[in-house]
C-alpha cells in the first residue's frame, strides 16, 4: 500500500489521532514530491540485508544510522518527548526515517503553510528535506521502531519556528522560487 498523506483539520484534540478534514483531502504523492518530501516503499523484515536500502544509502551518502523505539514503557518521560517532538520545527539537514515496525504521524507545512499528516507504517522510508517546517508524533498504537539515517556525524538540532532567517528554512523558501517563480507564504 502507498503511503498515505492528508490535509489536517484545526482540531485541538489528542495529538495521535488521524486530524482529517471532513470531508477527508487526501494528499497525492507528487504534491509532497513538489514541497521537497521523497519516498520509497522498502520490506522492512529484510532491512539488514536490504540491496534497495544499501543501494539508496550509498546513492545519497547516508553513511550514519541508528535504531530507536518509541513507546510509553521504554521511553523515560515519554509524554513530555512527545510533546517537543511534536513543536513545529526544522533541521539543518534532511531527517531520514524509515518505519520498521508501529507506525506515526510526519506533519508537514506546504507552501501554503496548511499542515499535511503524513502516516508513515512498517516500509515506508521517507525524506524531508531541510528547512520545511514540520513535527512528529505517534498515532494511537503508542510504538514505531524508526531507522533514522544522516549523512556524516549526526546533528538532532531543532530550530524551533520562527526560523524565517534560518540559513535552511531561507535555502528551502529559494527553491520554490526557483522551480515556481514565486516564493512561499510564510505565517
Amino acid at each position: 500500500m502507498a503511503l498515505e498523506a492528508w490535509f489536517m483539520d484545526d482540531s485541538n484534540e489528542d495529538q495521535r489521532l488521524p486530524h482529517h478534514r471532513n470531508p477527508k483531502e487526501f494528499v497525492p504523492l507528487d504534491h509532497l514530491a513538489e514541497l521537497g518530501v521523497m519516498y520509497w516503499k522498502l520490506n522492512p523484515e529484510n532491512y539488514e540485508n536490504d540491496t534497495e536500502l544499501q543501494k539508496l544509502r550509498e546513492n545519497r551518502g547516508y553513511n550514519y544510522m541508528d535504531l530507536l523505539d518509541l513507546f510509553p514503557e521504554k521511553v523515560s518521560n515519554y509524554e513530555e518527548k512527545l510533546k517537543n517532538f511534536y513543536t513545529e520545527h526544522i533541521h539543518a539537514d534532511e531527517e531520514i526515517r524509515y518505519c520498521l515496525a508501529g507506525s506515526g504521524y510526519f506533519d508537514v507545512r506546504d507552501k501554503d503553510d496548511r499542515w499535511i499528516r503524513i502516516w508513515i507504517k512498517p516500509g515506508d522510508l521517507i525524506v524531508l528535506p531541510a528547512g520545511i517546517y514540520h513535527r512528529f508524533t505517534l498515532d494511537t498504537t503508542n510504538y514505531v521502531k524508526l531507522m533514522r539515517l544522516f549523512i556524516g556525524e549526526p546533528v538532532w538540532t531543532a530550530y524551533n519556528r520562527p526560523q524565517e532567517e534560518h540559513p535552511a528554512r531561507k535555502e528551502y523558501k529559494k527553491s520554490f522560487t526557483n522551480k515556481f517563480g514565486t516564493p512561499i507564504e510564510t505565517h
